[in-house]
This record gives structure tokens, C-alpha cells and sequence, in this order.
């Protein structure tokens, strides 16, 4: 959860939303482009097959949470914290959330990027998912090997939001919020470009290997010779002679032997060897005269003979082999440069993220409470099980600010009516829930 607090400007009713039923309900009419869905919950989906089952991996669950500091940051975070965790409780860690003070600007400006932050939100949080899938794929669903990936700062995703600090030198405070959000907006959209491009290359060499490998498979029907035959299965440079390859169900080898020399004229005696088998095919050579190859072809066929399409050409079949080989390498040098950025790129467009929620979330709060800014931020992270608990605390603690009715509208009785007026994960403080919530599907 991340948690903000402010303090409430009692004499702007145009601003703090939350001082009863009436006037929020007004003021969301009023103001059609602001949000009283504060929770905002990402959950990364990774599939692979509908035949694998799904496995959770719940990476981490915090909540963003801002509230009125009345005057003293310091003191408000310490009593959020000892209502969470203390001697005597031991529902939640908790952790501030330090933001630098904005320009804030007109109301008229923040109701605006208020929704404008809302777009950047969703394409950002598409940004990470693309992300999250190249690893996906890229390390073929390892949930271990994904979750090592998940770095922010050389940090883990929990170590990086705990210890949460606004990156001033990419988003400077002095800008504006719309400067400061198109910024972080752009950045991710560079990004974003850069990935596809990379993602884009390594797809088409990765493409080229796949139709490579796939003439290595299959039976000795279809699949490529390269590697299978010699020189010296083959009568080369004959003005006269030339050799067939003959793929010969196993079950057929006695009618093969017995026929080859006879389906037409001018067959080599004692020509055919067995060069290669698999499960349901071997493949013979047959050396007879060029005159009849078209013909002795029809007679295979009609035989449930497959007569393979192959020139010997020393030359060509070193150049597959090397193809084959190059495209391997270059495939392995380019999957490991991708996992490489995208690594980096997942800490650089989560940062990039969360600096957004954190505008969001100073944003509502201006809007919800009003000016001056006076607020508290911090990151709570539930304990397993805690969640409802956590959330009790909250409500009981911060239920003034819910206006006339204070505490009253989050008793279990008003709070589905209180729900249905403002949105089901309206809450009287401002809060995000950030979750990331990954599916992989395994074997």
C-alpha cells in the first residue's frame, strides 16, 4: 500500500471532496475526469499453453498510501507506524514515503493531469508487462529466474519501494507536474521503441534458426541430408551415372532389396547400401543410368518408395551446416543482449512507475484535501494475512476524513452504501495498491 495523508481545508469545499456523502457525490459530478478508484492493481499475466497449469507468484503486495500530516510529517508517521506495528501489534511494516514539495499550480490544471497521469499510468504499466513477457519467454517460464530479474536500482521491487527516494536529477521538482509527467511519460515511450526494435531483430533471427532447426527434424523423408550422406555414398562426375537417395520404410526393406535392381533397366547391380535410419525410415542410395532416373522415380513412388530430392554438392552442404551454425551463435549472442536489457529496462520503466504513481498520489490529494499541502506518505506492507486487519486499522484511524459521517460511514453497515455512492475502493485516505502479481504457466 502506498499511503498519503493530508490535512483537510475545511473552508475549500470545492476541493476537499471527502467531508460527507453530499459533497463528494457532487464533486464528482462536477469534476467528471476525477478518480475515486484509488486503488489501482497491476496484475502481469505470463502464458504459455492452455495445457500447462498456472502458478501464482505473488512478487510482492505494498500499498501507497497518503494522508494530512496536520502540521507535523514526522509525528503523523510514527503514529500510522505504531497503529501497524509496535510491541504490541504486528500487522504491517511500515515505511515513509518522502516526496518533494511541487508546483502545484490552478485547480483547473490539476483536475487535467490528474487525468492525464490516469493515460500515462496504463501505458506504462503496458510498458512493464511487454517487458515481463520478453523475460518470459526469454528464460522459458522460470519463476526463479523471472523474479531475479525484477531489479529496480540494483534493488529488489520491495527493497527499492521501502527505500524510495524521488529521482531529482531525472525529475526535477522545479518543472511542473505536466513537465514532470510527460517527461517520465517520453521516457518510457523511448524505451518502449528501443525494445521493440531489439525485440523485433532477435524475433527474426530467432525465426531464421527455428525454419533452420526444423529441416534437422523430422524422418529421413524430409528432413535436410546435410550431415547424413558422404562423398562417398555417390558416383559424381559421370557423364552417364547418377545416384538416387531412396527413403525405404522399415517395413519394406525385403521388397527394397528385392526390387531395386528390377523396376526398370539399367539399374547398377549391388548399388544400394543402407547409409542412415531412423524409426520409420532408412535411406539407401542407388546408383543406375541418368536416362532412366525419371522413370526408376515413378516406380519407387509406386512402390511406397520415397525418392528424395538431392544433388551432392560438398560446397552447399558446408555453407547449411555453416548457416545453421552461425544462426545458433548469433541467435545465443542476441537472446542474451535482450535478457540483458531487458532486465535493465524492467528497473528503468518501474522506477519510471512508481515516480508517476507517486505525482498520482499527490495529486489526488491536493484535489481531496486541499491546499496547503500538508501531507504524510508512506509505504505499508501488510503481513501475510493481515490485509483485512491493516485495512481495519486504516479505516478506524483515518475514518474523520471521511467528513460529516467520520467514523460512521466505514462501519460494516454503511460501508457498502458509502461504496456504491463513490466507488467500491474508495477509502477516506488516498492509497494505491501496488501488486505485482505474475502467472506463469508450467508444466
Amino acid at each position: 500500500m502506498l499511503f498519503h495523508i493530508n490535512t483537510i481545508n475545511s473552508s475549500n469545499p470545492a476541493i476537499c471532496i471527502n467531508q460527507g456523502k453530499v459533497n463528494a457525490y457532487v464533486i464528482v459530478s462536477k469534476f467528471a475526469t476525477f478518480r475515486t478508484d484509488f486503488e489501482l492493481v497491476s496484475r502481469f499475466r505470463m502464458f504459455t499453453s492452455e495445457n500447462y497449469i498456472p502458478r501464482r507468484c505473488l512478487i510482492f503486495m505494498l500499498v501507497l498510501l497518503k494522508v494530512p500530516a496536520e502540521g507535523n510529517k514526522a509525528g503523523a508517521f510514527q503514529n500510522l507506524r505504531g497503529k501497524l506495528y509496535s510491541s504490541s501489534v504486528d500487522y504491517a511494516e511500515v515505511y515513509q514515503f518522502i516526496l518533494p514539495e511541487f508546483k502545484i499550480g490552478t485547480l483547473d490544471s490539476l483536475v487535467v493531469i490528474s487525468d492525464e497521469l490516469i493515460k500515462y499510468d496504463q501505458a506504462i504499466e503496458v510498458s512493464i508487462v511487454k517487458i515481463v513477457d520478453i523475460l518470459k519467454n526469454l528464460l522459458k517460464n522460470d519463476v526463479d529466474k523471472i523474479r531475479s530479474h525484477f531489479v529496480v536500482n540494483g534493488r529488489s521491487i520491495a527493497q527499492y519501494l521501502k527505500g524510495f527516494q524521488w529521482h531529482t536529477q531525472k525529475y526535477r521538482a522545479d518543472k511542473s507536474l505536466a513537465e514532470i509527467a510527460e517527461a517520465i511519460n517520453q521516457e518510457v515511450a523511448a524505451i518502449e521503441n528501443l525494445m521493440k526494435n531489439k525485440l523485433a531483430n532477435y524475433n527474426q533471427v530467432k525465426g531464421n534458426l527455428i525454419a533452420l532447426e526444423r529441416k534437422q527434424t523430422g524422418n529421413l523423408a524430409v528432413r535436410t541430408l546435410a550431415g547424413v550422406v558422404k562423398k562417398s555414398h555417390f558416383v559424381l562426375d559421370s557423364e552417364y551415372l547418377e545416384t538416387l537417395l531412396i527413403a525405404v520404410p522399415r517395413n519394406l526393406y525385403k521388397d527394397w532389396y528385392g526390387k531395386y535392381e528390377t523396376l526398370t533397366n539399367f539399374v547398377v547391380p549391388r548399388s544400394s547400401e543402407k547409409i542412415a535410419e531412423d524409426d520409420e525410415y532408412g535411406l539407401f542410395n542407388v546408383t543406375l543410368f541418368k536416362r532412366v532416373a525419371d522413370e526408376f522415380a515413378h516406380k519407387c513412388r509406386e512402390e511406397k518408395f520415397i525418392v528424395r530430392e538431392f544433388k551432392y554438392d560438398e560446397a552447399n552442404l558446408e555453407s547449411q551446416r555453416k548457416e545453421l551454425q552461425e544462426a545458433g551463435e548469433s541467435e545465443k549472442e542476441l537472446s542474451s543482449s535482450l535478457l540483458r536489457l531487458a532486465k535493465t529496462n524492467f528497473g528503468e520503466v518501474f522506477s519510471a512507475w512508481i515516480h508517476l504513481k507517486a505525482l498520482r498520489v499527490y495529486v489526488e490529494s491536493v484535489l481531496r484535501y486541499g491546499l496547503p499541502p500538508d501531507f504524510m506518505s508512506a509505504i505499508i506492507k501488510p503481513k501475510p494475512k493481515m490485509e483485512k486487519k491493516t485495512r481495519e486499522v486504516l479505516n478506524v484511524e483515518y475514518g474523520r476524513l471521511g467528513g460529516a459521517m467520520g467514523h460512521e460511514a466505514y462501519k460494516d453497515e454503511n460501508i457498502e452504501e458509502l461504496h456504491n455512492l463513490l466507488g467500491k475502493d474508495y477509502y477516506p485516505y488516498v492509497w494505491f495498491q501496488i501488486q505485482l502479481d505474475v502467472k506463469l504457466y508450467v508444466k
